[in-house]
């Protein structure tokens, strides 16, 4: 890799407070380059991504070789150092944290040992005192952190990465803990995958001749292109009226978790896809699928497959993290009603939407009905449900593919109406679109 006189001075040991560990952080970056055939770095200033280091696993692991500070955890794991900075400098460009494990204000209901919610308040607070923003979400893109068109970006979260290339035109590739924490001591990212104007052209092309009327749809359709196009790029054709933020999440999200999809174009709307052929750019379609009624009744029943019992223990609302919209969808649909005895309800959002939540009644209104809203984390994340939960039910196609490995329990995918009315009845009823 080719270095200019900046980078080179930061991975020899500038002299400046924190110089070793911007060190085994530009080593880290040379080495993940070379490895991926990037011939340079490039300037972000927007990091997403999570502090690897805050597990206790993590900080077990590395006890028994004396790394016991934060900073020496972070440099060890964080870094993969094979030495332990005694300081690591504040973030050099603008960060923020991605979704945790665990929520605090409801690690008792989750199941959360008192030390190991201690070690992780503890990882939190170093979090912030290196200058990182503790969004704490999977949705970073609807609470604060919107990249403009064309800028590089370093972002983990596999949901958040299809949205930041897709919908907002921004640029990145699927970082890990340890790229982003380079990234955010050195305002650098390898130069290589989205971050090039060539590699973000369209590769299958996906038919839609079916009505995209609700956000249960928008998943639908994403799970069924991810499953066909799997890693490449899908350019969508057919559909007429322009997605809310809330069904691009949900699209995204599903396609990521069926397929590996980092990047789609919608033909005239989304930002560089005004027509087919700048979409496509030089590439010729490599297959062309049709999604249609029989495509989408098959989907739903793919999602659906590990659903058995219509007896309800859990539904689980807010992969990803909920908008405020959809906690007031959810109000509405829960307000004057109550959870049966047999169910739990937990919707998962952000602290910030949270608190605007709080503000305008709904949580109070879901609370009174039941409910529980909860923020910083997710089931998937935590790997944490009520307790004796067999059956669980969610409107997130991303979330029924993963909760049944993650968690071993049943999972059916429907509207966030069907959900609802399962937490309410203790009944699983929902039927294919």
């Amino acid at each position: 890799m080719k270095l200019n006189a900046e980078e080179q001075a930061m991975r020899d040991g500038d002299g400046k407070p924190g110089a070793d560990a911007r060190q085994m952080a530009m080593d880290l970056l040379v080495r993940y380059g070379e490895a991926l055939d990037a011939e340079r770095l490039v300037d972000t200033n927007n990091v997403a991504g999570t502090s690897g280091s805050s597990s206790i696993f993590i900080r077990d692991f590395y006890a028994k070789e004396g790394a016991l500070t934060r900073d020496q955890l972070f440099s060890r794991f964080d870094l993969d150092s094979d030495q332990a900075a005694d300081e690591i400098p504040n973030a050099r460009t603008f960060t923020c944290h991605l979704q945790t494990r665990i929520d605090p204000a409801h690690g008792e209901m989750m199941g959360t040992p008192k030390d190991t919610l201690d070690f992780h308040l503890e990882s939190q607070n170093h979090s912030a005192s290196l200058g990182v923003q503790l969004l704490n979400t999977c949705t970073p893109y609807a609470n604060g952190n919107v990249p403009v068109m064309g800028e590089h970006c370093a972002w983990m979260e596999s949901s958040a990465v299809v949205y930041c290339n897709s919908v907002l035109g921004a640029r990145t590739n699927t970082e890990g803990c340890e790229s982003t924490a380079s990234a955010m001591l050195t305002g650098k990212i390898p130069y290589w995958g989205f971050h090039l104007d060539e590699n973000r052209f369209g590769r299958h092309q996906i038919d839609v001749d079916v009505e995209m009327d609700s956000v249960m749809d928008w998943g639908m359709l994403g799970y069924f292109t991810g499953d066909a196009v799997e890693e490449e790029i899908p350019v969508l054709t057919g559909i007429k009226n322009p997605a809310s933020l809330i069904r691009h999440k949900h699209f995204g999200a599903a396609g990521a978790s069926s397929g590996g999809v980092e990047m789609y174009h919608v033909v005239g709307q989304t930002p560089e896809a005004a027509t087919i052929e700048q979409a496509f750019g030089p590439n010729k379609p490599a297959e062309i699928f049709r999604y249609g009624t029989e495509e989408r009744r098959r989907t739903y029943e793919t999602i659906n497959a590990n659903g058995h019992s219509d007896d309800m223990d859990y539904v689980m609302l807010g992969c990803p993290h909920y908008t405020i919209e959809q906690i007031w969808e959810a109000s509405k649909l829960l307000a004057g009603k109550r959870i049966h005895d047999n169910c739990a309800l937990w919707i998962f959002t952000a602290r910030g939407v949270k608190d605007v939540s709080d503000k305008n009644g709904y949580t109070k209104i879901i609370e009174d009905a039941g409910g529980v809203i909860m923020t910083d984390t997710c089931s998937a994340m935590s790997a944490a449900v009520p307790k004796g939960t067999k059956v669980a039910a969610t409107d997130s196609a991303k979330q029924t593919h993963y909760l049944p490995a993650i968690t071993g329990v049943e999972a059916w995918f429907g509207s966030t109406e069907d959900c609802v009315n399962a937490a309410v009845t203790g009944k699983w009823k929902g039927e294919a679109p």
